[in-house]
């Protein structure tokens, strides 16, 4: 049994059985993936996976006991890693973080700015996506945490710590007649094209609930996962935007006005997200209390150890 192979059945298994797509994430060849998992069921005298043909079409129950002790066993060796390089040198190692577009531009600069002078020593990585993807970087453990807001589901080795909260606003063109409507209404923004977030994101659902609960159409003519983009497409006149106000650069976003839509919609929450089983370096807590001073290491070992995780309690009522 060699690690690579527990490699290729976790990584299969998280891409929904899709051994190009595994491939593909592994930098390797299909047919080396098919064959080494072949090579482990033999070894081990176990089918892990149900076949149809070639085609892998189900996870057998023994299957998902091995892939489970798997994933265990492959963040514990990753751990081991990182517990020789911080043995070996404290100074020097890599973080990586995922996050999507607009933290990574407008809230993560001046906090990589004020971590990289105190810890030059360290290669930074910055991945981007949607909640989605980012939360499978840290399951995956491609990332050492994410800055993200929570997804429809929160798998179980993850934990989620709220960063902080922010409001939704509506942006508009200079001259736009919703400006004289106040306060904003929700029948008022009703009666216009919407350019606001993708259906990835937490904050469209708190857009789409309020919209249904008061019995309205909307007219959605644009939809995208980033802050910036949205903004783009409100300046060209496709509608008005709701976005997160603290996407919103006083400078940069001159040609716009920002209307408070706070009493509208429901407040978001930006969250740290760690994996529960994988080591984090010194440095890493010290970002995270960059990020947010009240998230002390003793309160990530905390959660770490299993308290219960308020993202999860909150999906639990959306």
């Amino acid at each position: 049994m060699k690690l690579q192979q527990l490699r290729y059945i976790c990584e299969v298994a998280r891409r929904g059985l899709n051994v190009s797509s595994a491939a593909e994430r592994l930098h390797t060849a299909q047919s080396g993936i098919s064959t080494q998992i072949r090579l482990l069921e033999e070894e081990l005298n176990v089918q892990i996976f149900e076949r149809h043909g070639k085609r892998l079409v189900n996870i057998t129950p023994s299957g998902r006991t091995i892939i489970e002790m798997a994933e265990k066993i492959l963040c514990e060796a990753e751990n081991i890693h990182q517990i020789s390089e911080q043995l070996n040198d404290q100074s020097r190692g890599t973080l990586s973080i995922a996050t999507i577009h607009a933290h990574a531009h407008h809230s993560l600069p001046p906090l990589i700015r004020k971590f990289s002078s105190q810890y030059p020593g360290i290669q930074l990585r910055i991945h981007q996506g949607d909640p989605e993807q980012l939360t499978e970087m840290v399951v995956s453990r491609t990332a050492d945490l994410a800055i993200t807001t929570a997804p429809e589901n929160v798998p179980d080795e993850l934990i989620m710590l709220p960063y902080r909260t922010w409001e939704l606003v509506a942006i508009t063109l200079q001259d736009h007649p919703l400006l004289n409507a106040t306060p904003l209404t929700l029948e008022s923004l009703a009666t216009y094209p919407l350019v606001t977030y993708d259906y990835a994101f937490v904050s469209r659902s708190s857009i789409t609930t309020a919209f249904d609960e008061k019995g309205l159409m909307t007219n959605i003519s644009l939809t995208a996962q980033d802050s910036d983009i949205i903004k783009t497409y409100v300046k060209l006149g496709l509608g008005v935007g709701l976005v997160a106000g603290s996407s919103i650069d006083s400078e940069k976003d001159q040609e716009l006005k920002v209307i408070d839509a706070s009493h509208l919609f429901e407040s978001g929450t930006t969250y740290i997200c760690l994996h529960r089983g994988k080591h984090l370096r010194d440095y890493v807590y010290a970002l995270i209390n960059y990020l947010s001073p009240d998230i002390t290491r003793e309160v990530v070992e905390r959660a770490i150890q299993g308290n219960t995780d308020p993202a999860k309690k909150q999906h639990d009522h959306v």
